[in-house]
């Protein structure tokens, strides 16, 4: 009884239930969609559950409850091309707090909101308010959203759905492709394809009939025909025959909507080219040929010329001739000519008239052996074990039925030795394994040639094609980089996946996407299968930020419908961007947050490329005022101040080397270091430093004067010296000639300098003062060494000895001049 019970209150509950949901479907506030334009379809539902209750004292009873109701979309569609006065209503939006007594407004963004398409603010009516083009763009994705019409404060979230373009039949069929050239071999047998054509369709190929295309030849029968689904072109006729017509011209239309009356077609032409075989043996043009040949023709001299004419043309129009018969075997031979394709008849050995009056001999002319056919398809799996017999060619003597042909692949045509054949009877077999995916066919050329003759040689092409099995698994159809807005909303697609797979299974491709399992129960994303081998990566939430997670990573398993199945996982990568109100991305990294509010990165690199641009500015102006400032120093060609001119005179050794250190002239900040204790003063009492640095303070404070402190050493004469070269080489006199007892007074500091100037006897007679006899030792090095020798003994507290000194008061006035300024001050000064 009890369950009785329960089985007549489900009867009596049951019509109830039905009558409540017409009910609720029909009333305008439950949102029921409807359309007021063929085509066009609104999409809001209201949603009615209907749960049992359970648990103790419940039992047989039934609750009726109505969720709270959310925004339910559908797609909606509009016509393209529609061109009426008035705009084209596309749907209506509703919601349940459109009453009536609540001030509420529809607002509708996306793409084309308030310029392709309008809604209606009170009753939520959108409109296309311009002529579409589905070829232009097929979908738009709009977002609805009710708000308070007074404060336009948010109702409800946001909701997106897609309007559709639908298509109608407005673009023919085009070949893109055409016009078109083919050729096929002639005697060909019906159904020998020829060639296939395609012709697409900008209309809509997954809606109606619009690009639904059916081909018929219009010209070309009966020697052709069409298949009406794929396009390829066939031979219709049989035995066509090259030699009777060479070129025909075929016209293929392709018609759209099925082919049914009202469609569009579009037309190209095919020009088909019967190509050459060997069908035609090589005829004399008579039955007798007679010559004259003189009995003292010379062993290998032409007798006369014979001609098979062939109606074939290239390689099957060759001919060789071949003497037979006759009782002239031993005595003449025939050979063909390449290019005329004569046959040439020449003497073998000599003649005697008196032996033998007249020869008769029986020439043939013969082709090479013909294929069964000009080329040959055959197919071979790419997993075929090694030796696998694929096909087989068979050729024969169009001359001599029982004569042998043998059989070889020019390997001209396979370099890589991926096939072999039997030579005795055509089998092709795989020497090497394959890969489709690599070669999907294969060319070879295979050739037949006499057993009896192997002059005789024909060819014939044999195409192999690699039949595919699934050895390859499926994957992303390039590297994806989705973009994620922070302000997106949930639900929102964030991009759109599809992949690819090398292998070419027959029943086509179909893939299954899902997420590796450790991401099933992922927070952030999901995925949606679009029917249509890709899928829409969705985003879960709104809370996503760049400074808590900039980056998010999406394994996803792709796997094929192949036998077995293949797959394999890829990744997506994900990066949170800022975006601006429209959805556009503005800038993906972090740093973007400390950049200041509006002012983008283009704006910041202009910036700082202005500063830049000024601060270099700013460093070549400074730089041009302090060369402005420097004096102009005109440096003459002649002012060698700045060398050091060394000579090739022998010194007194490691004793001058040591007498002083130039490095002491080189640092005047130095100069107390060197001199002895006690002695810091120069002659007369007067500090070297500070004479020094009162020199170094004139010389920073001359204008005139070089930026930087060097010693000049002067190693010329100057212009216009009237002493000339005072090389001691080109002096007239020898050493021996001169008298220097002199520098023997000077002291035993000078002993060194003496013995570099020798003196004899008859230095007494030659007794002219020291500044003459220098100026042929030259003068000017003389002075410099002692003008050097002198400051150095001013440092260390000397002074030379008195003979030096005098002699240099004596002589100073003469040849003064003839120092530098700074040298000869020195000079001067220590003589003081």
């Amino acid at each position: 009884m009890p369950r009785r019970s329960g089985e007549l209150q489900m009867d009596l509950w049951l019509p109830l239930l039905l009558f409540w949901i017409t009910c609720a479907s029909s009333s305008p506030i439950a949102g029921h969609s409807r359309s007021t334009q063929s085509g066009g379809s609104a999409a809001v539902a209201a949603v009615a559950v209907v749960a049992p209750a359970s648990g103790p004292g419940s039992e047989g009873q039934r609750l009726l409850s109505r969720a709270k109701r959310g925004w339910v979309w559908n797609q909606m569609f509009v016509l393209e091309e529609f061109s009426g006065p008035d705009p084209i209503l596309v749907g209506r939006l509703h919601t349940d707090l459109d009453v009536g007594s609540k001030n509420i407004k529809y607002v509708l963004a996306g793409e084309g909101a308030g310029t392709i398409f309008a809604i209606n603010e009170n009753t939520g009516d959108i409109h296309a308010m311009k002529r579409l083009d589905r070829e232009e763009k097929a979908e738009y994705t709009l977002t609805a959203q009710v708000v308070n019409a007074d404060t336009d404060e948010p109702l409800e979230p946001p909701s997106g759905f897609i309007i559709k373009v639908q298509d109608i039949n407005d673009n023919p069929p085009q070949f893109i492709e055409g016009p078109y050239r083919a050729s096929v071999p002639e005697m060909s047998a019906v159904g020998t394809p020829v060639t296939q054509v395609t012709a697409t369709d900008a209309d809509d190929s997954g809606y109606g009939n619009s690009a639904k295309l059916v081909y018929s030849i219009l010209e070309g029968q009966p020697y052709f025909s069409v298949d009406p689904n794929s396009a390829t072109i066939k031979i219709a006729l049989h035995e066509m025959d090259r030699e009777m017509r060479e070129e025909y011209l075929v016209v293929i239309q392709a018609k759209d909507m099925g082919g049914h009356m009202g469609g569009l077609s579009g037309t190209t032409t095919v020009t088909v080219t019967l190509t050459d075989i060997n069908d035609n043996p090589p005829k004399f043009s008579k039955s007798l040929y007679e010559f004259v040949i003189p009995e003292d023709l010379p062993m290998g001299k032409t007798g006369g010329n014979v001609k098979a004419n062939d109606r074939d043309i290239g390689e099957n129009a060759r001919s060789t001739y071949n003497i037979i018969d006759g009782d002239g075997l031993g005595m003449f031979e025939i050979v063909t000519d390449a290019q005329t394709q004569e046959g040439i008849l020449r003497l073998r050995k000599p003649l005697d008239y008196e032996t033998k009056h007249a020869y008769i001999l029986k020439v043939e002319a013969t082709n090479p052996p013909v294929f069964s056919k000009p080329m040959y398809r055959l197919e071979v799996n790419e997993n075929a074990p090694i030796n696998t017999v694929i096909g087989s060619v068979t050729a024969r003597d169009p001359d001599s039925s029982g004569s042998s042909v043998r059989y070889f692949i020019d390997r001209h045509t396979d370099l890589e030795r991926q096939f072999n054949i039997n030579v005795d009877d055509g089998k092709i077999t795989l020497a090497k394994p394959l890969d489709r995916e690599t070669d999907m066919w294969h060319n070879i050329t295979v050739t037949a040639t006499e057993v009896k003759n192997h002059s005789q040689i024909s060819r014939a092409i044999v195409a192999i094609r690699v039949m595919d099995i699934n050895d390859n698994a499926p994957e992303f159809a390039t590297e994806y980089e989705a973009f994620l807005c922070e302000n997106g909303k949930p639900g929102q697609v964030i991009q759109t996946l599809s992949a690819v797979d090398k292998d070419d299974p027959i029943q086509g491709h179909y893939f299954d996407y899902r997420l590796v399992p450790e991401m099933l129960n992922n927070p952030n994303f999901t995925i949606k299968n679009n029917q249509d081998n890709s899928i829409s990566v969705l985003a879960k939430h709104d809370t996503f930020r760049r400074q808590k997670q900039e980056m998010y990573f999406l394994p996803i398993i792709v796997t094929d419908n192949g036998h077995p199945p293949m797959s394999s996982t890829n990744t997506l990568t994900i990066r949170v961007c800022g975006c601006s109100k429209d959805g556009e991305v503005q800038s993906c990294n972090v740093e973007a947050y400390v950049l200041p509010i509006g002012l983008s990165m283009g704006a910041l690199i202009a910036i700082l490329a202005c500063i830049t641009l000024l601060l270099v500015i700013v460093v070549l102006f400074v730089t041009l005022r302090r060369h402005k400032n420097e004096p102009l120093i005109i440096k003459d060609d002649e002012d060698v101040r700045e060398n050091i001119i060394r000579y090739d005179d022998e010194g007194g050794g490691e004793e001058d080397t040591e007498a002083f250190d130039i490095a002491t002239l080189q640092n005047p900040d130095g100069i107390n270091g060197y001199l002895p204790a006690g002695q810091h003063s120069g002659p007369n009492g007067v500090d070297v430093d500070e004479f020094i640095n009162v020199r170094l303070h004139e010389a920073d404070n001359d204008p005139t004067a070089p930026p930087y402190d060097s010693i000049q050493i002067y190693g010329y004469e100057g212009r216009g010296s009237i002493a000339g070269s005072l090389s001691s080489l080109e002096t007239a006199s020898s050493d021996s000639d001169q008298n220097y007892d002199y520098l023997r007074e000077w002291g035993p500091r000078f002993r060194r300098l003496g013995e570099l100037y020798p003196w004899g006897e008859r230095s007494r007679d030659l007794t002219p003062d020291f500044m003459s006899k220098a100026k042929q030792r030259n003068t000017f090095q003389m002075f410099s060494f002692l003008s050097t020798y002198l400051c150095i003994e001013t440092l260390r507290g000397g002074g030379g000895t008195p003979a030096f000194r005098n002699w240099i008061k004596k002589n100073k006035l003469k040849e003064q001049k003839r120092l530098p300024s700074w040298e000869a001050t020195f000079f001067l000064y220590s003589l003081e």
